[in-house]
């Protein structure tokens, strides 16, 4: 059975139709057909509401036999016309699925079609298929089915404080406007009234629907204010830079309009999606989703947690103003999700170890200034940035150079001084004692002189300290004097008279720059005696007498100058000396006397006796040196050298030459007396004498 129409429900229309009017139903029959062949359905129109069920029936009929053969029905079904294609079973049709029903009984067939939708409305036409050849029907034209929406519309709507006092109608495009209907609030209070607008008072949780009057069990959608919002993100973890979609749905009749904040902030979106393309760190933060219509309005927020690698650290250090020995904290923070691990190395990498994003320096150098790197990372990635550590302190011992290194009289020379020092020391240059007119770090000379030789001193100084030049421990000036060749040197010797077997220095010195090298020669020897200013004779001989030269050498050039040194005999060898001379002399003497006087006394009796003048002639030396009988010298010549025991030697003398050692000798001359007469020959007691002459 079909479910009762509704009187003036809908309007109906067919080529060929009978008109019944039965019970305040209204029917119109359809009927097509030839020759024995038809379908006739029991409505050519049907009006029907959204979501409610609708059976479209017909009847069929076909030729018994054709020629002598039992026409058998083979195939039948129902099918939505349009277009030019061939009919499609609506079971089949995947529109249809789970919703379509045949029922067939004999020759009535029936078409059924729950929850409908206003997709459906469309012409439906029977169609079957015989045995015969050529056997098969089509009921066309069909079954026009609409279906209408009814829908409550929210006329006017006045929020009050806890409530809703809206004015609500139901409206549908295909119903008249002479309906009854029904309103149901919570789906089971029915409200008061039966026309197509109704005002009520409206909590948020209500829901308010209505149906046409006899047609309740199709009501139209319910009304009601957005409920709680669902917010959702994809993808649930959330790197920068990737696309990122915050959907925000609320169950909500009429649909709800959708509003998007960030942290208080109005105005993001207007839909109920809010997309990132390219999502930042900065997008983090908590986002709110407001659903609402006339009937009220819910918010929800969800929160989004954008990952990223760490950004570009910030460094800094303190106190700002860094000075020698005091405590200093370097500290590094880097935005970044996850947190950040720090690392803090200088520029030569080596690690610096400490907690978190701080490196504390108890009492920091000067070595400790330089450029130091703070290295972020977690697992997006790593970064780093870097400081410059200026450290303060005084300036460190200067050092101080000359350009050239050789210096020229007459030529330009700089000095310069450098000093270690933050901040930059001020420089002060001093000579001697005395201050010099510069304040640079450079002394520039642009014809040096002689006079310009002398002790320099550089004073580098900032307001932490002071420092003044060192070039040794036991010095602090710096030297400087003109390049020059040795002037002549001047020798000395100490002390001035040597003794035999004493100890002598022999001195030599020469202004010089730079300094000169000394070398001893002595005369006519090739090979140098001794180098060095000083030169030493330990146990000094007779064979040390002479000349020596002292040579002064540097890469400028050479000087020699000459000193001679006299050896003399020591105190006790002299007074040895001389009382040895004093016994030996007279031992000689008479050795020498009584040698010619034999001599003599052999030769008397063969030499003819000569008279006494001639003989007084040779006595007084007068005569020819080549006379036998002239007086007789000899030469005693005594030894210095402190070796050899005390000894003289007798030898003819012989002329003086001069001689670098010094010759110590005696003449000795012998007068012999006259020749005896008879008288004086048996004399034996006649004076024998001689004169000693000590000849230097």
């Amino acid at each position: 059975m079909s479910p009762p129409s509704v009187k003036h429900f809908c309007r109906a229309a067919s080529r060929l139709f009978i008109l019944t009017v039965v019970s305040d139903v209204l029917c119109v029959t359809a009927v097509q057909g030839q020759k024995g062949w038809g379908v006739t359905y029991s409505r050519t129109q049907i009006c029907a509401v959204k979501g409610s069920t609708v059976e479209i029936s017909c009847t069929y009929k076909y030729p018994y036999r054709i020629n002598d053969q039992v026409t058998e029905v083979t195939e039948r079904f129902w099918f939505r016309e349009g277009g030019d294609e061939a009919p499609v079973d609506l079971r089949t049709d995947s529109d249809y699925r789970g919703r379509v029903q045949y029922l067939f009984e004999w020759k009535v067939c029936s078409l059924r079609i729950t929850d409908l939708r206003e997709s459906d409305s469309a012409q439906y036409s029977f169609r079957f298929i015989t045995n015969q050849e050529g056997g098969r029907f089509t009921g066309s034209p069909g079954v026009f089915l609409s279906v209408t929406a009814l829908q409550v519309q929210v006329i006017r709507a006045e929020n009050k404080r806890g409530y809703i006092q809206a004015e609500l109608q139901c409206q549908s495009s295909r119903l008249s406007d002479h309906r009854s209907y029904v309103w149901t609030k919570n789906e089971r209070i029915t409200l008061r009234g039966t026309s197509s607008s109704i005002s009520a008072s409206f909590y948020p949780g209500d829901r308010v629907s209505c149906a046409v009057k006899g047609y309740e069990e199709s009501p139209s959608p319910s009304v009601y204010a957005p409920k709680l919002p669902s917010v959702s993100v994809r993808p649930s973890e959330v790197e920068e830079g990737s696309s990122v979609t915050l959907t925000c749905s609320s169950d909500a009749n009429p649909a709800a309009q959708y509003t998007w904040y960030k942290d208080g902030s109005k105005g993001l979106s207007e839909d109920s999606q809010l997309f990132f393309s390219s999502i930042q760190s900065s997008d983090s933060g908590q986002y709110d989703c407001l659903a609402e219509n006339k009937l009220g309005k819910w918010s929800a927020s969800s929160f989004i947690d954008v990952k990223y690698a760490p950004k570009l650290p910030s460094v800094s250090v303190r106190p700002s103003e860094v000075e020698e020995g005091s405590s200093v904290t370097l500290t590094c923070s880097s935005d970044a999700n996850p947190a950040a691990q720090y690392t803090w190395y200088k520029e030569d990498r080596t690690p610096l170890h400490g907690a978190g994003g701080t490196y504390n320096f108890p009492s920091i150098s000067s070595g400790d200034k330089g450029i130091y790197y703070c290295e972020c990372e977690n697992q997006f990635g790593r970064i780093n940035s870097s400081l410059s550590l200026n450290v303060q302190y005084a300036p460190k011992l200067p050092s101080v150079s000359v350009r050239p290194s050789e210096v020229e009289e007459g030529s330009s020379v700089t000095l310069t001084c450098s000093s270690d020092a933050n901040p930059a020391a001020q420089y002060t240059w001093y000579k001697d004692g005395s201050k010099r007119p510069s304040e640079d770090s450079q002394l520039f000379f642009s014809s040096i002189q002689s006079s310009d030789s002398g002790q320099y001193y550089c004073l580098a100084e900032n307001k932490l300290g002071k420092c003044l030049t060192y070039t040794s421990s036991s010095n602090e000036h710096f030297m400087f004097s003109p390049a020059d060749a040795p002037k002549l040197p001047s020798v000395s010797v100490r002390p001035s008279e040597v003794e035999e077997g004493s100890s002598v220095t022999l001195t030599c010195s020469s202004d010089a720059n730079p300094a000169a090298q000394y070398t001893w020669y002595k005369e006519e020897e090739e090979s140098p005696k001794a180098s060095g200013q000083n030169f030493t004779i330990t146990d000094v001989r007779p064979e040390h007498s002479g000349n020596y030269s002292c040579e002064a050498q540097n890469t400028r050039g050479s000087q020699r100058s000459t000193v001679a040194l006299t050896v003399v005999p020591g105190a006790v060898k002299s007074t040895a000396a001389a009382v040895t001379a004093a016994v030996l002399l007279p031992v000689m003497f008479l050795s020498v006397c009584l040698w010619i006087r034999t001599k003599r006394t052999s030769n008397g009796s063969s030499e003819p006796e000569v008279g006494a003048d001639s003989r007084e002639q040779r006595v007084g030396g007068q005569g020819r040196p080549e006379e036998q009988d002239e007086p007789q010298y000899a030469s005693v010549h005594f030894s210095n050298n402190q070796a050899d025991p005390l000894y003289s030697n007798i030898r003819a003398a012989q002329p003086h030459r001069h001689s670098e050692e010094v010759t110590e000798y005696a003449a000795v001359r012998f007068h012999s007396p006259a020749p005896r007469t008879e008288e004086t020959r048996e004399d034996a007691s006649a004076p024998l004498y001689s004169t000693i002459n000590k000849t230097r």
